[in-house]
């Protein structure tokens, strides 16, 4: 759509992310344990489209809601207190991460819309999802997407073991390495729940912890004008987004995406995934 040719609610919208959007909320704040910084890599190039079963946990069609620490677990689940997240703002740069996929039927039209604007992303994918679809994944790789440990069969850590959690963990890396060639080194813990005996056993597997500041709350299914505004009002340099690619149904997130992601691209942001810092 021309801009002589949008409504004017389009075009306030259009300003106010040109503007900046507002700082994001401290009640929306999560996480990272560790400073990135974001960068990209090369172009994408075309894959496979899968069209299998789907096994999506029953459970994680409501999930709870949850910013994980430093207010949401006890404290004495915590490894440390200051703030989790911190990822470098600069150049107006925003990272969009899609969870619990892949799924068939939702995640190859983020994969085209992605591609469609040379953008890339961020999957925490289930072990359990990407068994049954590794060519998403090899397909993830060729186009230069970031794929994340999201655990096998998306529990609640907080309730587990030490060796359930590293079951679910070291599984969900096997699929991961077969299917998209390297061994994830990022980890989103479900439900944004973490506790000590996950980070560690995450640093173990050389992962990083990575949350989110903006959650578009797209699982309660609120409507596809409803995800959209809470990605461009919480846009900001810096903020890591919150989707979901599967775990119900996702065809809002999918149309969501396609009405803010130009938006963000034209009001400014960069839109891309985050390299891990050493020190």
């Amino acid at each position: 759509m021309k801009k002589d040719q949008m409504p004017s609610r389009l075009l306030t919208r259009r300003r106010a992310l040109i503007a900046g959007a507002g700082a994001v909320g401290a009640a929306a704040t999560a996480g990272v344990l560790t400073a990135v910084t974001v960068d990209g890599p090369a172009a994408p190039a075309a894959g496979p489209q899968a069209h299998r079963p789907v096994t999506s946990s029953a459970y994680r069609l409501q999930p709870i809601t949850g910013y994980g620490p430093p207010h949401a677990a006890p404290r004495r689940t915590l490894v440390r207190r200051e703030p989790l997240l911190r990822v470098s703002g600069r150049g107006r740069t925003m990272v969009l991460t899609f969870d619990d996929g892949p799924d068939p039927r939702y995640t190859p039209d983020i994969l085209d819309t992605l591609a469609e604007y040379d953008v890339r992303a961020m999957f925490f994918v289930c072990g359990e999802m990407a068994v049954g679809n590794k060519n998403l994944l090899a397909r993830m790789a060729d186009e230069g997407h970031v794929v994340g440990n999201h655990t096998w069969s998306h529990p609640l850590l907080t309730r587990l073991t030490r060796r359930q959690i590293r079951s679910e963990m070291e599984r969900t890396c096997d699929v991961i390495e077969d299917a998209y060639g390297e061994r994830p080194e990022w980890f989103r813990a479900p439900y944004g729940t973490w506790n000590r005996a996950a980070l560690q056993l995450g640093a173990e597997l050389g992962m990083e912890p990575l949350s989110w500041t903006v959650d578009t709350l797209d699982w309660t299914t609120p409507g596809v004008r409803s995800i959209t505004d809470r990605v461009e009002h919480g846009a900001a340099p810096g903020v890591v987004v919150l989707s979901h690619d599967a775990g119900g149904d996702r065809s809002q997130s999918v149309r969501a995406l396609r009405r803010y992601l130009p938006e963000l691209l034209d009001s400014g942001y960069r839109v891309t995934v985050p390299r891990r810092h050493y020190a």
